[in-house]
């Protein structure tokens, strides 16, 4: 078997995806990617493995978007508590961080 293996690699940029992908390769972060060709490679691994791990487990994505929209609320939240000023807040409601944090702890447990 041959040591290294050569392909040409066709991008339609009448495409909107092509165009993504044309766009992306050109502005490559050289600092992480050396090559067209290294961030080809983990783009190509990414995306299969994502796809043995789906037929594996088909409920993987259902649970990514729900940890992603849960991440989310905890931060508005978060967010939310940070920006009220104390004296607006009813003396029940503290901003103190181990109460922040309590919280979040709670919200994470769905």
């Amino acid at each position: 078997m041959k040591r290294v293996f050569t392909t040409t690699l066709r991008l339609d940029l009448l495409d909107q995806e092509d165009r993504r992908a044309y766009e992306r390769l050109r502005h490559l972060d050289r600092a992480r990617y050396r090559s067209y060709s290294k961030a080809v490679v983990a783009a190509v691994n990414d995306y299969f493995d994502r796809q043995e791990r789906l037929a594996a487990d088909p409920y993987l994505e259902t649970r990514e978007k729900e940890d992603a929209f849960l991440q989310r609320v905890m931060e508005a939240v978060g967010n939310g508590l940070r920006a009220v000023p104390p004296a607006q807040m009813p003396e029940a409601v503290t901003t103190d961080e181990e109460d922040l944090s309590a919280a979040l702890d709670f919200a994470d447990s769905f």
